[in-house]
């Protein structure tokens, strides 16, 4: 699919709807009408005067066109039109409809929010979504439901509250589909204890911005954390419970991702220093996925670690699924989610695959079958029918580019067991504090709802030679705000 513009230069707003339908396919502009002897299909969007429209080309003959008039030519209403027409237009040519409509951000339930404090009632955002954006009627009450279980926990941020992230770059192996910030450990073995010299200084650092601040809650997240040894894990707790207050600490979550990666000795060591929740991620129950997306575990490994984590006395753990995992079909999807409800976690996170630039995925797509929308989005009603079965609600809600089917990724928990940090990162309403490589930190003034994001370097020799300048780089933010 290719596109151009004509009569506007929103290419974003064009790009972003597009990916709606083709979410992994290339796009690219023409600024002129060589497409004409071209056979590519090519979309065009034209805004011309208070006339709004998209058309379909194929062989430089129009094959579909969609219309619209502006009521108003502010930039929300022009954007809003364009999407819309090329939306309808779409929808015709796939044959399936988008079910989060015109929303192509990946926070819908911070929209539902921010519209409840406007002062709109449910029912009424529950239209503006219906109406507005053309969200369907399902994907509406999923939105209202998740900012319902959002609202509970940010309700009493004041300024004050902060969360902190630390990431661990290193991992056993690069999965498939991976796009985070992650290396790998044996290659980068001998490069660990610097990069945890470097991650000490900056977390020196972040225990002096947190002065005056309540930490409420800690996520170590990477990467694999528990791809550390021992000694590596308990000088990271250590420098982090030495250097932050822990009296106003909520939740502690470390990312146990790999069950390869865990012993009863690291889960012994962060039982001591109070880590609360624990992710252990199967993302299939199927061994035959596994060892084709390059994880080096099997099913019966996850179990057993996720049973040695109970005995060890944990009694909040995440299980992270993904679905639409190449060569799964919908019956294998059904058998993870019987198998995983079992084992009767506190914490159920549901992702779509999503095909990522940066992903080992991306570069051999033709190679792979992927699932179709409508079988995704019967799964996806399965799962929900599922984490309610055991009395789970849906509490974390967000979107990414380029999934599968364009559709969203859920966490759900049982009551009282919510992941503070999640909703935090989601709803943007406390300042989070990232550091080592890769973390991006926000600050949030709750007085104008500015937002302003720090970078580190991704790159985990770079942190390490570069950190005194990511140091100065959150103090230079902390001057402006």
């Amino acid at each position: 699919m290719y596109y151009i513009l004509r009569g506007h230069n929103m290419d974003y707003t064009v790009l972003s709807m597009i990916q709606t339908f083709y979410p992994n396919e290339s796009h690219l502009v023409f600024n002129n009408r060589v497409f004409e002897t071209s056979n590519v299909e090519v979309l065009e969007s034209v805004v011309d005067g208070d006339k709004v429209s998209a058309f379909l080309y194929e062989s430089g003959k129009i094959t579909d066109k969609e219309e619209t008039s502006l009521i108003s030519t502010d930039e929300v209403s022009v954007r809003r039109e364009i999407k819309y027409t090329i939306y309808n237009l779409l929808k015709r040519r796939v044959g399936v409809p988008g079910s989060w409509g015109l929303l192509t951000g990946i926070r819908p339930a911070k929209i539902v929010t921010e519209l409840k404090e406007s002062g709109m009632s449910y029912e009424e955002i529950k239209s503006h979504l219906e109406n507005f954006y053309c969200v369907d009627s399902d994907k509406a009450d999923l939105a209202i439901s998740v900012s319902k279980n959002e609202y509970n926990i940010i309700k009493d941020n004041d300024g004050r509250d902060m969360s902190l992230y630390i990431g661990i770059p290193f991992c056993p192996s690069r999965c498939l589909y991976c796009s985070f910030t992650s290396y790998n450990l044996e290659k980068y073995k001998n490069k660990t204890g610097a990069y945890l010299d470097a991650l000490v200084k900056e977390i020196n650092y972040g225990s002096e911005y947190a002065i005056g601040r309540r930490l409420e809650s800690i996520y170590i997240g990477g990467g694999t954390p528990t791809s550390l040894d021992d000694y590596e894990i308990e000088k990271l707790l250590y420098s982090i419970c030495e250097k932050f207050s822990m009296e106003d600490i909520k939740e502690f979550t470390v990312e146990a991702g790999r069950p390869d990666t865990i012993t009863l000795s690291k889960l012994k060591i962060l039982k001591k220093y109070n880590v609360s929740r624990i992710s252990i991620n199967p993302q299939t129950m199927n061994d035959k996925t596994l060892m084709l997306v390059g994880r080096s575990h099997t099913v019966d490994d996850f179990k057993n670690k996720f049973e040695l984590a109970r005995h060890v006395g944990f009694t909040n753990i995440n299980v992270d699924l993904i679905l639409g995992l190449l060569g799964e079909t919908v019956s294998d999807m059904d058998y993870t989610m019987q198998e995983v409800l079992k084992l009767n976690p506190e914490n159920i996170t549901v992702h779509t695959l999503a095909v990522k630039r940066a992903s080992k995925l991306k570069e051999d797509l033709s190679s792979h079958s992927f699932l179709s929308m409508k079988d995704m989005e019967k799964i996806l009603k399965s799962v929900k029918d599922y984490t309610e079965s055991i009395g789970m609600l849906p509490y974390y809600l967000y979107r990414q580019k380029n999934t599968v089917g364009n559709f969203e990724n859920v966490g759900y928990s049982k009551k009282g067991f919510e992941s503070l940090y999640n909703v935090q990162i989601m709803e943007e309403r406390q300042d989070i504090l990232a550091l080592g490589a890769g973390g991006a930190s926000k600050f949030v003034n709750l007085d104008t709802n500015k937002i302003e994001r720090v970078f580190n370097v991704k790159s985990v020799d770079d942190y390490i030679n570069r950190i005194d300048e990511m140091i100065i780089r959150k103090k230079n933010m902390e001057d402006i705000l």
